[in-house]
């Protein structure tokens, strides 16, 4: 990797951890569109890691606000989520999915901006961790459907409780890619390379956390989601 490469996947990885790390997702919303650009390698088993190491230390740092309840329930829905991911990847073209799902978060987002409050009950949930477990695996996006629901908790709940549903469902992913030999010493040695920009992100998001938790976390949730949803709709109208 050239010394510009380099920088360039570091400032990345940088602004999408310290966003993630702030708000509570958009590590991967950010970085994976360009890192793409910089090295397919690192997509998609190098960035897993960075974003594995990453839930951990965020989940460390804001422990005592794990709902762990809320998080057993998503993940019900995220583990199997991930499955049916993969089988739709299968059966339909991953254009149409995408643009579909892309089309689903922006109607989340608009009926989430009403006055009217959804309760993260065990029932939407499961349905939410379901959906962004499919939406991970087909578009990899897959923090909008959960963080919307979660949208009216605390920041340090919010952050500490959607690090522990990434976590868990990163494991889940890169075990899949180990089983099929799409995960070894190389794709290790490349996420090697994105850790450096990982860890500035964090260090920057300690005291960033603060002015969100001011009142701006639910705005930057649903401002985030609808750029990852016009990220996913404007990649495949270019594609086609």
């Amino acid at each position: 990797m050239t010394l510009a490469a380099f920088a360039a996947a570091t400032a990345i990885v940088a602004l999408g951890a310290a966003i993630q790390g702030s708000v509570g997702f958009g590590l991967a919303l950010v970085a994976v569109p360009v890192l793409v650009l910089i090295d397919p390698g690192f997509i998609p088993g190098p960035f897993l890691c960075v974003a594995i190491a990453f839930s951990v230390l965020v989940a460390v740092r804001e422990h005592r606000s794990i709902d762990f309840g809320q998080l057993k329930w998503a993940l019900g829905g995220r583990i199997p989520g991930n499955f049916v991911g993969a089988a739709v990847l299968v059966a339909l073209p991953r254009d149409q999915i995408s643009i579909m799902f892309g089309v689903l978060v922006l109607a989340a987002v608009a009926i989430s901006a009403s006055p009217r409050r959804i309760e993260p009950t065990a029932a939407k949930l499961v349905g939410a961790g379901l959906l962004s477990g499919v939406m991970g695996t087909t578009a990899a996006v897959g923090g909008p459907p959960i963080a919307l629901l979660l949208q009216h908790s605390p920041g340090p709940k919010l952050r500490a409780t959607l690090s522990g549903f990434f976590f868990v469902g990163a494991i889940v992913s890169l075990l899949a890619l180990v089983s099929v030999g799409r995960f070894a010493k190389a794709e290790l040695l490349m996420a090697s390379t994105l850790m450096p920009g990982m860890l500035l992100g964090f260090l920057v998001s300690g005291p960033a956390r603060q002015l969100f938790d001011r009142g701006y976390t639910r705005p930057a949730v649903l401002a985030l989601a609808t750029v990852g949803a016009l990220v996913v709709l404007l990649r495949e109208i270019l594609a086609g």
